[in-house]
């Protein structure tokens, strides 16, 4: 029996830090990732071509358009229409050009709201950057989580089966009971359960993480490295500054709010006229004792913006799109505003209750262990409470990574909220 024992106690001196052999595998690190998912997710470089597409816009929103040239034949005989004019003096071939011209400053209007709408799409794509590193992270800690488990409950199996051999010998040799064997048993499909669901999460989010990277979705994941918790930590009123300086969805909504007020100067514009100037040149011929002197004309021509309706529902558009886009502002703004307060309460539990784990549950809990396998020795307590110890361990493990991870997370969370690197 005394072997036994020996065995129990070298299988709990391995702790938190057994690693099963088969997930130790070179692993791409955050960053080496992140730079895969910015060179090759669709959606990004779908937000990244939009951006490009309003950006070309911008030339064209302040040209000209093209000038119009005219050729003419003015004043022919009706009665002889293929003659081109014969020997008549009124008769003259025309050759004009004309070129509109928009009221002053109505060029300079429509630039630049096609610019800032360009630049509220560079925003939106920094925003979607923003998002796609929180995602990324998000999946990369939840796989390091379940693996951290998967590698507790593969150890765990062997202590149960290491129990369940003990058991078999004690009642082989009258010391035991054959019910242990079976609660032993039980406990054990139990954990083989809870592995068969963790590697199907596991698939889950190696798939997710994949589509993120734009990889097949059966190319595997390594075991993420383990991390050291980020010690620095920051209030959260100077996490509120530091958001209305870098959110790049904040950046957005104020070039929209610009760009609003831009088309209402370009709307009152609209109620002015534009310009169409020409000039036209005639070929005459001397007939008829005149002299058949050449000729031109300059004239100028513009509307008579008299359409009230029109001008005043492009007034009032613009008007709607300024306080569109400053109420979303706000609304961001109060969003982020919680989002911080909400996280940063929520990073601080989180690190009170890894501490906990660190320094007071687990090792309590093994203490607990260590005490119910000399009881069990000694037949004080029968192996259901062996197993209460050897799941309590477990659990409390698993709630440790899982704490750890979700710490990591929430960073992540208040990166995009703020939408600056915060470690």
């Amino acid at each position: 029996m005394k072997s036994y024992f020996i065995l129990f106690a070298l299988l709990f001196a391995t702790g938190r830090t057994a690693v099963s052999a088969d997930l130790i595998k070179p692993a791409d690190t955050l960053p080496e990732l992140f730079e895969q998912a910015l060179a090759n997710n669709p959606e990004l470089k779908s937000s990244r071509a939009r951006w490009q597409v309003y950006t070309d816009r911008v030339s064209q929103a302040s040209a000209l358009e093209d000038p119009m040239v005219m050729f003419k034949l003015q004043n022919l005989l009706a009665r002889k229409p293929f003659s081109l004019g014969g020997n008549d003096p009124a008769t003259a071939k025309v050759i004009g050009v004309s070129q509109q011209l928009p009221f002053w400053g109505k060029r300079a209007n429509r630039e630049e709201i096609a610019t800032l709408e360009a630049e509220s799409y560079r925003w939106r794509f920094e925003e979607q950057k923003l998002q796609l590193r929180r995602m990324l992270t998000e999946t990369y800690y939840q796989i390091w989580s379940l693996d951290k488990s998967l590698q507790l409950i593969e150890k765990n199996l062997k202590i149960i089966s290491d129990f369940i051999s003990i058991a078999e010998s004690r009642y082989s040799v009258g010391q035991g009971v054959q019910q242990d064997i079976y609660k032993a048993g039980l406990e054990r499909s139990k954990l083989l359960d809870k592995q068969i669901v963790l590697r199907q999460q596991r698939m889950s989010l190696a798939a997710g993480l994949n589509y993120l990277l734009n990889r097949p979705g059966g190319t595997q994941i390594a075991t993420p490295p383990d991390f050291e918790l980020p010690e620095k930590s920051v209030a959260a009123d100077i996490l509120n500054a530091l958001s209305l300086e870098n959110r790049p969805e904040l950046k957005a909504l104020k070039v929209l709010e610009k760009k609003g007020n831009v088309g209402r100067a370009l709307a009152e514009k609209e109620y002015y006229p534009d310009f169409n100037l020409s000039f036209e040149y005639m070929f005459r011929q001397a007939a008829m004792g005149a002299s058949g002197d050449n000729m031109f004309t300059v004239g100028v021509t513009f509307n008579l913006p008299l359409q009230k309706e029109r001008r005043h529902a492009m007034l009032a558009e613009s008007n709607s799109e300024t306080n569109m886009a400053d109420s979303d502002f706000n609304a961001l703004k109060s969003q982020i505003s919680y989002t911080i307060s909400d996280t940063v309460a929520r990073l601080e539990r989180y690190r009170n209750q890894i501490q906990l784990y660190k320094n007071g549950i687990i090792p309590q809990a093994e203490q607990s262990l260590e005490s119910a396998v000399i009881s069990y020795r000694v037949g004080r307590i029968d192996i259901l409470a062996l197993l209460d110890g050897q799941m309590n361990l477990l659990n409390y493990e698993r709630e440790l990574y899982a704490s750890e991870a979700e710490y990591m997370i929430s960073l992540a969370s208040l990166e995009a909220a703020v939408g600056v690197e915060l470690h």
